[in-house]
């Protein structure tokens, strides 16, 4: 089964040098174990676009979807046999990056 982490982070800045090399390590180490899908980071809220087009005509607005202290940061796609195998994975990246993971399902 997928499980998406998601990387949250409240902070103005990237990850430093020591935070990017132990991710690094636990990506390889998703990588060699099988359980590597995806995985990326992403560019600050204040970067984003929100696109609405409900109503026919689509709608751009800068900025977040939220106005929020948390933000996704990244995010990895990984494959477990189950979510206890996710959950330890998770809380692994959660170590190597520094960060909150939150972890969920593809359905």
């Amino acid at each position: 089964m997928q499980y998406m982490v998601s990387v949250i982070f409240d902070g103005p800045g990237l990850a430093t040098p020591e935070e990017d090399a132990a991710i690094d390590v636990f990506n390889d180490r998703l990588v060699a174990e099988g359980h590597w899908v995806f995985a990326g980071g992403l560019g600050a809220p204040a970067t984003a676009t929100v696109i609405d087009n409900r109503r026919g005509e689509a709608m751009f607005t800068d900025g977040p979807f939220v106005e929020s202290k948390e933000f996704l940061a990244g995010f990895w796609i990984i494959e477990a046999a189950d979510l206890d195998v996710a959950l330890k994975l998770a809380a692994e990246g959660s170590k190597a990056c520094n960060r909150k993971v939150e972890v969920r399902p593809f359905l």
